[in-house]
Protein backbone atom coordinates (compact mmCIF):
# COMPACT_ATOMS: atom_id res chain seq x y z
CA UNK A 1 0.00 0.00 0.00
CA UNK A 2 0.54 3.68 -0.50
CA UNK A 3 2.89 5.38 2.05
CA UNK A 4 2.90 8.68 3.66
CA UNK A 5 6.13 10.04 5.69
CA UNK A 6 5.18 13.24 5.97
CA UNK A 7 5.06 14.20 9.66
CA UNK A 8 1.84 15.13 9.26
CA UNK A 9 -0.11 12.38 7.78
CA UNK A 10 -3.59 11.45 8.66
CA UNK A 11 -3.12 8.08 10.67
CA UNK A 12 -6.36 5.79 11.44
CA UNK A 13 -6.22 6.71 15.06
CA UNK A 14 -6.65 10.89 13.94
CA UNK A 15 -9.19 10.12 11.35
CA UNK A 16 -11.27 7.91 13.97
CA UNK A 17 -11.05 10.86 16.38
CA UNK A 18 -12.19 13.46 14.19
CA UNK A 19 -15.10 11.47 13.30
CA UNK A 20 -16.15 10.55 16.91
CA UNK A 21 -15.77 14.47 17.72
CA UNK A 22 -17.29 16.15 14.99
CA UNK A 23 -19.66 13.79 13.26
CA UNK A 24 -23.30 14.96 12.66
CA UNK A 25 -24.93 11.80 12.89
CA UNK A 26 -22.67 10.59 16.50
CA UNK A 27 -23.89 14.22 17.71
CA UNK A 28 -27.63 13.82 16.93
CA UNK A 29 -27.50 10.75 18.79
CA UNK A 30 -25.76 12.56 21.70
CA UNK A 31 -28.70 15.29 21.31
CA UNK A 32 -31.33 12.51 21.02
CA UNK A 33 -29.64 11.11 24.70
CA UNK A 34 -29.66 14.56 26.37
CA UNK A 35 -33.39 14.58 25.54
CA UNK A 36 -34.46 11.45 26.88
CA UNK A 37 -32.36 12.61 30.24
CA UNK A 38 -35.27 15.36 30.81
CA UNK A 39 -38.15 12.52 30.70
CA UNK A 40 -36.15 11.40 33.99
CA UNK A 41 -36.82 14.75 35.38
CA UNK A 42 -40.32 15.06 33.83
CA UNK A 43 -40.94 11.85 35.91
CA UNK A 44 -39.61 13.12 39.27
CA UNK A 45 -42.23 16.12 38.83
CA UNK A 46 -45.29 13.66 39.88
CA UNK A 47 -43.67 13.75 43.46
CA UNK A 48 -43.17 17.47 43.50
CA UNK A 49 -45.78 20.16 44.97
CA UNK A 50 -47.87 22.07 42.17
CA UNK A 51 -48.23 26.16 43.01
CA UNK A 52 -50.30 29.14 41.29
CA UNK A 53 -51.77 32.29 42.13
CA UNK A 54 -54.73 33.28 40.69
CA UNK A 55 -55.80 37.04 40.50
CA UNK A 56 -58.87 38.89 39.90
CA UNK A 57 -59.87 42.60 39.85
CA UNK A 58 -63.42 44.18 38.23
CA UNK A 59 -65.37 46.95 38.63
CA UNK A 60 -69.08 46.36 40.25
CA UNK A 61 -71.91 49.14 40.87
CA UNK A 62 -74.80 47.91 42.94
CA UNK A 63 -78.22 48.84 44.12
CA UNK A 64 -79.49 47.57 47.26
CA UNK A 65 -82.96 48.25 48.11
CA UNK A 66 -84.47 47.00 51.67
CA UNK A 67 -88.06 47.50 52.30
CA UNK A 68 -88.77 48.06 56.16
CA UNK A 69 -91.80 47.90 57.90
CA UNK A 70 -91.95 50.65 61.02
CA UNK A 71 -94.82 49.82 63.28
CA UNK A 72 -95.03 53.03 64.68
CA UNK A 73 -96.41 54.57 61.36
CA UNK A 74 -97.72 50.90 60.48
CA UNK A 75 -96.31 51.76 57.02
CA UNK A 76 -92.88 50.09 54.79
CA UNK A 77 -90.14 52.69 54.23
CA UNK A 78 -87.54 51.59 51.39
CA UNK A 79 -83.74 51.40 52.69
CA UNK A 80 -82.00 52.06 49.66
CA UNK A 81 -78.38 52.36 48.82
CA UNK A 82 -75.90 52.68 46.17
CA UNK A 83 -72.46 51.14 45.88
CA UNK A 84 -69.81 51.32 42.96
CA UNK A 85 -66.37 49.70 44.00
CA UNK A 86 -63.57 47.58 42.57
CA UNK A 87 -63.47 44.24 43.88
CA UNK A 88 -60.08 42.16 43.45
CA UNK A 89 -58.14 39.81 45.21
CA UNK A 90 -55.78 36.87 45.03
CA UNK A 91 -55.76 32.95 45.55
CA UNK A 92 -52.60 30.97 46.50
CA UNK A 93 -53.35 27.25 45.57
CA UNK A 94 -50.63 24.47 46.74
CA UNK A 95 -51.24 20.72 46.16
CA UNK A 96 -49.06 17.82 47.19
CA UNK A 97 -49.49 14.32 45.67
CA UNK A 98 -48.83 11.84 48.90
CA UNK A 99 -49.36 8.74 47.05
CA UNK A 100 -50.18 8.09 43.06
CA UNK A 101 -50.45 4.28 42.95
CA UNK A 102 -46.67 3.93 42.70
CA UNK A 103 -47.28 5.36 39.02
CA UNK A 104 -44.54 8.43 40.02
CA UNK A 105 -41.82 5.76 40.83
CA UNK A 106 -42.98 3.39 38.16
CA UNK A 107 -42.32 6.29 35.93
CA UNK A 108 -39.23 7.44 36.99
CA UNK A 109 -37.78 4.02 36.72
CA UNK A 110 -39.30 3.56 33.21
CA UNK A 111 -37.92 7.26 32.06
CA UNK A 112 -34.41 5.63 33.99
CA UNK A 113 -34.77 2.70 31.26
CA UNK A 114 -35.10 4.88 28.39
CA UNK A 115 -32.45 6.61 29.14
CA UNK A 116 -30.45 3.69 29.56
CA UNK A 117 -31.35 2.00 26.39
CA UNK A 118 -30.92 5.59 24.32
CA UNK A 119 -27.43 5.22 25.76
CA UNK A 120 -26.61 2.02 24.19
CA UNK A 121 -27.74 2.82 21.23
CA UNK A 122 -25.27 6.28 21.34
CA UNK A 123 -23.03 3.23 21.84
CA UNK A 124 -23.93 1.41 18.87
CA UNK A 125 -24.06 4.64 16.50
CA UNK A 126 -20.78 5.31 17.74
CA UNK A 127 -19.63 1.88 16.57
CA UNK A 128 -21.20 2.43 13.28
CA UNK A 129 -19.38 5.76 12.52
CA UNK A 130 -15.88 4.30 14.47
CA UNK A 131 -16.26 1.24 11.51
CA UNK A 132 -17.19 3.06 8.38
CA UNK A 133 -14.38 5.54 9.60
CA UNK A 134 -12.09 2.46 9.57
CA UNK A 135 -13.47 1.39 6.57
CA UNK A 136 -13.58 4.88 4.73
CA UNK A 137 -9.65 5.27 5.34
CA UNK A 138 -8.95 1.90 3.84
CA UNK A 139 -11.45 2.30 0.96
CA UNK A 140 -9.26 5.99 0.22
CA UNK A 141 -5.69 4.11 0.91
CA UNK A 142 -6.90 0.89 -1.43
CA UNK A 143 -7.84 3.28 -3.97
CA UNK A 144 -4.62 5.50 -4.02
CA UNK A 145 -2.31 2.63 -3.98
CA UNK A 146 -4.63 1.05 -7.06
CA UNK A 147 -4.32 4.31 -8.95
CA UNK A 148 -0.84 4.40 -8.56
CA UNK A 149 -0.43 0.99 -9.73
CA UNK A 150 -2.62 2.19 -13.21
CA UNK A 151 0.42 5.10 -13.51
CA UNK A 152 2.91 3.04 -13.26
CA UNK A 153 1.49 0.18 -15.53
CA UNK A 154 0.81 2.94 -18.22
CA UNK A 155 4.78 3.95 -17.99
CA UNK A 156 6.31 0.50 -18.28
CA UNK A 157 3.61 -0.18 -21.07
CA UNK A 158 4.79 3.05 -22.72
CA UNK A 159 8.04 2.09 -22.57
CA UNK A 160 7.63 -1.09 -24.35
CA UNK A 161 5.24 0.50 -26.55
CA UNK A 162 8.36 2.44 -27.65
CA UNK A 163 10.45 -0.50 -27.71
CA UNK A 164 8.13 -2.20 -30.01
CA UNK A 165 8.39 0.82 -32.37
CA UNK A 166 12.20 0.57 -32.55
CA UNK A 167 12.15 -3.39 -32.62
CA UNK A 168 9.48 -3.19 -35.45
CA UNK A 169 11.40 0.02 -37.24
CA UNK A 170 14.27 -2.49 -37.52
CA UNK A 171 12.16 -5.88 -38.40
CA UNK A 172 12.32 -7.68 -35.64
CA UNK A 173 8.45 -8.02 -34.47
CA UNK A 174 5.45 -6.61 -36.46
CA UNK A 175 2.63 -4.40 -37.29
CA UNK A 176 0.36 -6.60 -35.11
CA UNK A 177 2.88 -6.59 -32.23
CA UNK A 178 2.92 -2.22 -32.53
CA UNK A 179 -1.07 -2.44 -32.21
CA UNK A 180 -1.31 -5.04 -29.71
CA UNK A 181 1.06 -2.29 -27.56
CA UNK A 182 -0.64 0.30 -28.42
CA UNK A 183 -3.85 -1.70 -27.32
CA UNK A 184 -2.38 -2.28 -23.98
CA UNK A 185 -1.11 1.56 -23.66
CA UNK A 186 -5.05 2.63 -24.37
CA UNK A 187 -6.36 -0.26 -22.18
CA UNK A 188 -4.19 1.00 -19.53
CA UNK A 189 -5.35 4.71 -19.25
CA UNK A 190 -9.35 3.43 -19.08
CA UNK A 191 -8.23 1.48 -16.46
CA UNK A 192 -6.46 4.83 -14.61
CA UNK A 193 -9.83 7.08 -15.03
CA UNK A 194 -11.40 4.08 -13.63
CA UNK A 195 -9.59 3.93 -10.81
CA UNK A 196 -9.19 7.81 -10.31
CA UNK A 197 -12.96 7.94 -10.34
CA UNK A 198 -13.17 5.49 -7.70
CA UNK A 199 -10.85 7.44 -5.26
CA UNK A 200 -12.93 10.12 -5.79
CA UNK A 201 -16.09 8.84 -4.12
CA UNK A 202 -13.81 7.09 -1.99
CA UNK A 203 -12.75 10.27 -0.76
CA UNK A 204 -16.01 11.93 -0.57
CA UNK A 205 -17.25 9.05 1.86
CA UNK A 206 -14.22 9.83 3.99
CA UNK A 207 -15.06 13.48 4.13
CA UNK A 208 -19.12 12.46 4.56
CA UNK A 209 -17.33 10.46 7.80
CA UNK A 210 -14.79 11.91 9.55
CA UNK A 211 -15.51 15.28 8.40
CA UNK A 212 -12.34 16.79 6.51
CA UNK A 213 -10.62 15.89 2.85
CA UNK A 214 -7.82 12.38 2.71
CA UNK A 215 -4.63 13.97 2.80
CA UNK A 216 -1.23 12.06 3.25
CA UNK A 217 -2.98 9.37 5.04
CA UNK A 218 -0.98 6.74 6.75
CA UNK A 219 -0.71 2.80 6.05
CA UNK A 220 -2.78 1.35 8.43
CA UNK A 221 -2.29 -2.18 10.54
CA UNK A 222 -5.12 -4.64 11.82
CA UNK A 223 -6.36 -4.41 15.14
CA UNK A 224 -5.90 -8.40 15.54
CA UNK A 225 -4.44 -7.78 19.14
CA UNK A 226 -7.60 -6.22 20.85
CA UNK A 227 -9.47 -9.22 19.67
CA UNK A 228 -10.41 -12.54 21.70
CA UNK A 229 -8.59 -15.59 21.30
CA UNK A 230 -11.04 -17.58 19.52
CA UNK A 231 -14.87 -17.18 18.64
CA UNK A 232 -16.27 -18.62 21.54
CA UNK A 233 -14.34 -15.97 23.27
CA UNK A 234 -15.79 -13.68 21.04
CA UNK A 235 -19.31 -14.55 21.11
CA UNK A 236 -19.46 -14.93 24.97
CA UNK A 237 -17.98 -10.82 25.47
CA UNK A 238 -20.61 -9.71 22.47
CA UNK A 239 -23.24 -11.55 24.21
CA UNK A 240 -22.32 -9.27 27.51
CA UNK A 241 -21.21 -6.00 25.75
CA UNK A 242 -22.83 -5.70 22.21
CA UNK A 243 -24.84 -2.19 22.68
CA UNK A 244 -27.79 -4.03 20.63
CA UNK A 245 -27.87 -6.16 23.22
CA UNK A 246 -27.76 -3.79 26.05
CA UNK A 247 -30.56 -1.70 24.54
CA UNK A 248 -32.43 -4.34 24.19
CA UNK A 249 -32.38 -5.59 28.16
CA UNK A 250 -33.13 -2.20 29.03
CA UNK A 251 -35.84 -1.73 26.75
CA UNK A 252 -37.28 -5.44 28.51
CA UNK A 253 -36.77 -2.92 31.76
CA UNK A 254 -38.95 -0.15 30.10
CA UNK A 255 -41.65 -2.29 29.27
CA UNK A 256 -41.87 -3.54 32.56
CA UNK A 257 -42.09 -0.30 34.41
CA UNK A 258 -44.35 0.47 31.90
CA UNK A 259 -46.72 -2.35 33.19
CA UNK A 260 -46.70 -1.00 36.69
CA UNK A 261 -47.08 2.31 35.53
CA UNK A 262 -50.46 1.10 33.52
CA UNK A 263 -51.63 -1.58 37.17
CA UNK A 264 -51.43 1.63 39.32
CA UNK A 265 -54.60 3.02 37.57
CA UNK A 266 -56.04 0.62 39.08
CA UNK A 267 -54.93 2.01 43.13
CA UNK A 268 -56.26 4.62 45.20
CA UNK A 269 -54.55 8.36 45.00
CA UNK A 270 -53.90 10.42 47.96
CA UNK A 271 -53.34 14.20 47.52
CA UNK A 272 -53.09 17.18 50.01
CA UNK A 273 -54.19 20.60 49.23
CA UNK A 274 -54.04 24.36 50.85
CA UNK A 275 -55.54 27.71 49.75
CA UNK A 276 -54.94 31.35 50.93
CA UNK A 277 -57.49 33.74 49.96
CA UNK A 278 -57.77 37.49 50.20
CA UNK A 279 -60.69 39.42 48.60
CA UNK A 280 -61.27 43.15 48.79
CA UNK A 281 -64.33 45.10 48.49
CA UNK A 282 -66.08 41.65 47.65
CA UNK A 283 -68.47 41.33 50.65
CA UNK A 284 -71.83 42.47 49.83
CA UNK A 285 -70.74 45.39 47.95
CA UNK A 286 -69.75 46.92 50.88
CA UNK A 287 -66.63 49.23 50.40
CA UNK A 288 -63.50 48.83 51.91
CA UNK A 289 -64.55 45.01 53.57
CA UNK A 290 -61.76 42.56 53.17
CA UNK A 291 -62.34 38.78 53.48
CA UNK A 292 -58.94 36.47 54.22
CA UNK A 293 -59.40 32.45 53.88
CA UNK A 294 -57.19 29.45 54.29
CA UNK A 295 -57.70 25.99 54.20
CA UNK A 296 -56.04 22.63 53.97
CA UNK A 297 -57.84 19.47 52.78
CA UNK A 298 -57.20 15.87 52.09
CA UNK A 299 -58.18 13.94 49.05
CA UNK A 300 -58.67 10.56 48.66
CA UNK A 301 -59.43 8.99 44.87
CA UNK A 302 -60.64 4.88 44.90
CA UNK A 303 -61.10 4.21 41.67
CA UNK A 304 -64.11 1.54 40.96
CA UNK A 305 -64.77 1.69 37.36
CA UNK A 306 -63.87 3.66 34.94
CA UNK A 307 -64.97 2.34 31.83
CA UNK A 308 -62.40 -0.62 31.18
CA UNK A 309 -60.13 1.39 29.39
CA UNK A 310 -57.09 0.81 32.46
CA UNK A 311 -57.38 -3.03 31.87
CA UNK A 312 -56.85 -2.76 28.28
CA UNK A 313 -53.91 -0.37 28.82
CA UNK A 314 -52.37 -3.37 31.19
CA UNK A 315 -52.99 -5.96 28.60
CA UNK A 316 -51.35 -3.40 25.97
CA UNK A 317 -48.63 -3.33 28.00
CA UNK A 318 -47.93 -7.00 28.77
CA UNK A 319 -48.32 -7.73 25.35
CA UNK A 320 -45.40 -4.43 24.80
CA UNK A 321 -43.09 -6.50 27.57
CA UNK A 322 -43.75 -10.15 25.68
CA UNK A 323 -42.74 -8.17 22.81
CA UNK A 324 -39.21 -6.50 24.02
CA UNK A 325 -38.27 -10.07 25.44
CA UNK A 326 -38.23 -11.50 22.14
CA UNK A 327 -36.82 -8.65 20.43
CA UNK A 328 -34.10 -9.40 23.07
CA UNK A 329 -33.63 -12.96 22.10
CA UNK A 330 -33.38 -11.77 18.65
CA UNK A 331 -30.56 -9.35 19.14
CA UNK A 332 -28.76 -12.23 20.71
CA UNK A 333 -28.90 -14.08 17.78
CA UNK A 334 -28.34 -11.69 15.48
CA UNK A 335 -24.72 -10.83 17.10
CA UNK A 336 -23.69 -14.30 17.70
CA UNK A 337 -24.10 -14.74 13.43
CA UNK A 338 -22.29 -11.17 13.52
CA UNK A 339 -19.53 -12.84 15.24
CA UNK A 340 -19.47 -16.28 13.24
CA UNK A 341 -19.56 -13.87 10.36
CA UNK A 342 -16.84 -11.80 10.91
CA UNK A 343 -14.33 -13.80 11.72
CA UNK A 344 -14.63 -15.73 8.25
CA UNK A 345 -14.02 -12.12 6.65
CA UNK A 346 -11.20 -12.03 8.55
CA UNK A 347 -9.70 -15.67 7.69
CA UNK A 348 -10.43 -15.52 4.54
CA UNK A 349 -8.69 -11.82 4.23
CA UNK A 350 -5.66 -13.51 5.86
CA UNK A 351 -5.57 -16.62 3.48
CA UNK A 352 -5.96 -14.36 0.74
CA UNK A 353 -3.04 -12.01 1.73
CA UNK A 354 -0.85 -15.27 1.65
CA UNK A 355 -1.64 -16.42 -1.81
CA UNK A 356 -2.11 -13.15 -3.07
CA UNK A 357 1.76 -12.60 -1.40
CA UNK A 358 2.64 -15.80 -3.89
CA UNK A 359 1.42 -14.90 -6.82
CA UNK A 360 2.85 -11.52 -6.99
CA UNK A 361 6.12 -13.79 -6.44
CA UNK A 362 5.52 -15.77 -8.94
CA UNK A 363 4.02 -13.10 -11.35
CA UNK A 364 7.22 -10.89 -11.15
CA UNK A 365 9.37 -13.79 -12.11
CA UNK A 366 7.49 -15.06 -14.75
CA UNK A 367 7.33 -11.58 -16.21
CA UNK A 368 10.89 -11.20 -15.77
CA UNK A 369 11.72 -14.41 -17.79
CA UNK A 370 9.26 -13.74 -20.54
CA UNK A 371 10.79 -10.64 -21.26
CA UNK A 372 14.04 -12.14 -21.35
CA UNK A 373 12.94 -14.79 -23.99
CA UNK A 374 10.99 -12.43 -25.72
CA UNK A 375 14.23 -10.40 -26.41
CA UNK A 376 15.54 -13.55 -27.81
CA UNK A 377 12.54 -14.29 -29.98
CA UNK A 378 11.03 -17.13 -27.99
CA UNK A 379 8.57 -15.04 -26.78
CA UNK A 380 5.92 -12.52 -28.43
CA UNK A 381 4.53 -9.15 -27.31
CA UNK A 382 1.47 -10.31 -26.53
CA UNK A 383 3.10 -12.76 -24.05
CA UNK A 384 5.01 -9.77 -22.44
CA UNK A 385 2.09 -7.86 -22.60
CA UNK A 386 -0.59 -10.91 -20.44
CA UNK A 387 2.38 -11.34 -17.88
CA UNK A 388 2.50 -7.40 -17.21
CA UNK A 389 -0.86 -7.50 -16.87
CA UNK A 390 -1.05 -10.80 -14.90
CA UNK A 391 1.67 -8.95 -12.53
CA UNK A 392 -0.47 -5.93 -12.22
CA UNK A 393 -3.65 -7.78 -10.81
CA UNK A 394 -1.63 -9.72 -8.48
CA UNK A 395 -0.51 -6.54 -6.93
CA UNK A 396 -4.16 -4.97 -7.27
CA UNK A 397 -5.61 -8.33 -5.50
CA UNK A 398 -2.55 -7.66 -2.53
CA UNK A 399 -3.65 -4.26 -1.52
CA UNK A 400 -7.07 -5.07 -1.59
CA UNK A 401 -6.58 -7.92 0.78
CA UNK A 402 -4.56 -6.01 2.77
CA UNK A 403 -7.26 -3.28 3.23
CA UNK A 404 -10.07 -6.43 3.48
CA UNK A 405 -8.01 -7.74 6.77
CA UNK A 406 -7.95 -4.31 8.37
CA UNK A 407 -11.75 -3.66 7.61
CA UNK A 408 -12.53 -7.29 8.87
CA UNK A 409 -10.24 -6.44 12.33
CA UNK A 410 -12.38 -3.68 13.38
CA UNK A 411 -15.85 -5.26 11.82
CA UNK A 412 -15.02 -7.77 14.56
CA UNK A 413 -14.40 -5.25 17.25
CA UNK A 414 -17.58 -3.97 16.77
CA UNK A 415 -19.04 -7.17 16.27
CA UNK A 416 -18.20 -7.66 19.74
CA UNK A 417 -19.04 -4.42 21.39
CA UNK A 418 -15.51 -3.39 21.78
CA UNK A 419 -15.38 -0.59 18.90
CA UNK A 420 -15.32 2.29 21.16
CA UNK A 421 -12.75 5.28 21.96
CA UNK A 422 -11.46 4.01 24.65
CA UNK A 423 -10.23 0.44 23.21
CA UNK A 424 -8.72 2.36 20.71
CA UNK A 425 -7.30 4.89 22.59
CA UNK A 426 -8.51 7.64 20.73
CA UNK A 427 -6.53 11.23 21.53
CA UNK A 428 -9.49 13.09 21.94
CA UNK A 429 -12.10 13.78 24.70
CA UNK A 430 -14.43 11.01 25.82
CA UNK A 431 -18.39 12.13 25.63
CA UNK A 432 -19.59 11.30 28.80
CA UNK A 433 -23.40 11.17 29.25
CA UNK A 434 -23.66 11.01 32.74
CA UNK A 435 -22.36 14.50 33.23
CA UNK A 436 -26.20 15.97 31.35
CA UNK A 437 -28.06 13.60 33.38
CA UNK A 438 -26.79 14.50 36.58
CA UNK A 439 -27.48 17.76 35.50
CA UNK A 440 -30.99 17.79 34.75
CA UNK A 441 -32.04 14.50 37.00
CA UNK A 442 -33.33 16.60 39.77
CA UNK A 443 -33.66 19.89 38.31
CA UNK A 444 -36.82 21.76 39.50
CA UNK A 445 -36.73 25.00 37.47
CA UNK A 446 -35.07 26.65 34.40
CA UNK A 447 -34.96 26.72 30.97
CA UNK A 448 -31.52 26.87 30.00
CA UNK A 449 -29.98 23.57 29.07
CA UNK A 450 -26.60 22.88 31.19
CA UNK A 451 -23.63 23.71 29.51
CA UNK A 452 -21.78 20.33 28.04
Amino acid sequence: MACASDVSAETISSALARAYAGNPDLNEQRADVRARDEDVSSAWSGLRPNANIQASVGAQRSNLRIPVRLPVINQRIPLTDEYTGYPRGATLNVSQNVFDGGRTENSVRRAESSVFESRALMRLSEQEILRSGATAFMDVMRDAAILSLRKSNIAVLDLQLHDTEKRYQSGDVTNTDVSQSEASVSHARSEYFAAEAQLKSSAAIYRQIIGVEPKRLEPASSVERMLPKSVKDAIDVALVEHPAIVAALHRVDTAESAVKVAEGALLPTLSVNAQVSQQYDSFLGLPGSRQFSAGVNGALNVPLYQGGGEYSSIRKAKEVLGKARLNADAQRDRVRANVVSSYGLLDTARSQIRSDEATVKAAELALKGVRDEAQVGQRTTLDVLNAQQTLLNARANLVISQRDRVVASYAILAAIGRLTAETLNLNVVRYDPVVHFEQVKYKWYGTDTPDR
